[in-house]
């Protein structure tokens, strides 16, 4: 079988690229599944550099997403020829992940596909639509409403914050985007934002002060650092902001005012161990209400023979949306 494999050739030497592997056994409690469609994240893209921090065994096939159907099955759960995906868990990191046409998982690791949604459709979601969704899931649990205020998303153009601000769009919410890309303003409003402030202008803005006019009901950051520590700083009272990624720093700098003050809560968001109970919650959202109109317009499909140079985009951070590898012809 076909597979995006990163193999070590030297000490801190890889080389990545489409191989032929073969295909996976079975084994107690596990299934193998046929990949229709997987998707591209900054997690794989570190991967294939073979950074320590995600992969230490290699070979390794990347892909910490999939989405497909049952080819065999060892475990009373699952039977053959149903729907299902997978995403999080040790997928993608040291156990070989979806860029391959067949994957054996514990059958633990897998969800059923809601009927609503395609298998294209759900991978342009991914782990990153997962994310931007436990993010939103966390918003309205904690009782924020689109008349509770505009919520600012950070990161905007990522595959986790171009999703969410397509989302609270449909939903209802006034969306303000932080970016630190100029020329894409115009994708973003096209996403759903109702506004949009580039990040130098805002950490520049925030930094003056240690608290701000209340502006906004919610944050859903993606990015960690100055950014988040500024967002901090312009909730309302009793306001959330959400917390799932370190692109721009994994240390925050902040102050008590807006926890003391004003209520804020911060609240982490991880998709990897989230329970299956919840995952399967947040995907029927996915699949239904909070479906995204616009998916088209955030994806960029792609091969296995596309996922060299896109891995490229990824690091150099360049890359805008989501990429969906088609796996099976």
């Amino acid at each position: 079988m076909k597979a995006f494999v990163v193999e070590k050739v030297a000490d801190k030497e890889f080389n990545a690229d489409v191989k032929d592997i073969s295909k996976p056994k079975c084994g107690e409690d596990e299934v193998i599944i046929e990949v229709n469609y997987s998707s591209l994240n900054f997690k794989d893209a570190l991967s294939s550099v073979g950074n320590p921090g995600v992969t230490r065994n290699f070979p390794h096939v990347t892909g910490i997403d999939l989405a497909g159907i049952i080819h065999e099955s060892n475990s009373p759960i699952f039977k053959e020829g149903e729907r299902v995906l997978v995403t999080g868990y040790d997928l993608g990191m040291n156990t070989d992940g979806g860029h391959s046409e067949f994957v054996k998982v514990p059958a633990s690791w897998v969800v059923r596909t809601p009927d609503a949604i395609s298998d294209k459709e759900i991978m342009t979601y991914g782990t990153a639509g997962l994310t931007a969704a436990l993010s939103i899931f966390e918003l309205e649990k904690n009782g924020i409403t689109p008349e509770s205020g505009p919520v600012l998303v950070t990161g905007a153009t990522g595959g986790v914050g171009s999703i969410a601000v397509s989302i609270l769009s449909k939903i209802g919410f006034n969306v303000v985007a932080v970016s630190g890309k100029a020329e894409k303003i115009d994708f973003l409003k096209r996403a759903g934002a109702t506004d949009v402030v580039l990040r130098d202008e805002f950490n520049e803005s925030s930094a003056k002060r240690p608290m701000q006019s209340e502006t906004y009901a919610g944050v859903v950051d993606t990015v960690g650092g100055e950014v988040l520590a500024n967002a901090l700083k312009y909730i309302k009272y009793d306001g959330v902001a959400t917390c799932c990624g370190l692109t721009s720093s994994h240390e925050l700098n902040t102050n008590v005012f807006p926890f003391i003050l004003r209520g804020v809560r911060l609240i982490g968001i991880d998709s990897v161990e989230c329970k299956l109970e919840k995952k399967q919650k947040v995907w029927k959202k996915l699949a239904s209400a909070w479906k995204i109109d616009t998916l088209d317009n955030l994806t960029n499909e792609i091969d296995l023979d596309g996922i060299k140079e896109a891995y490229e985009k990824l690091l150099a951070g360049k890359a805008v949306g989501r990429y969906v590898v088609k796996i099976k012809d």
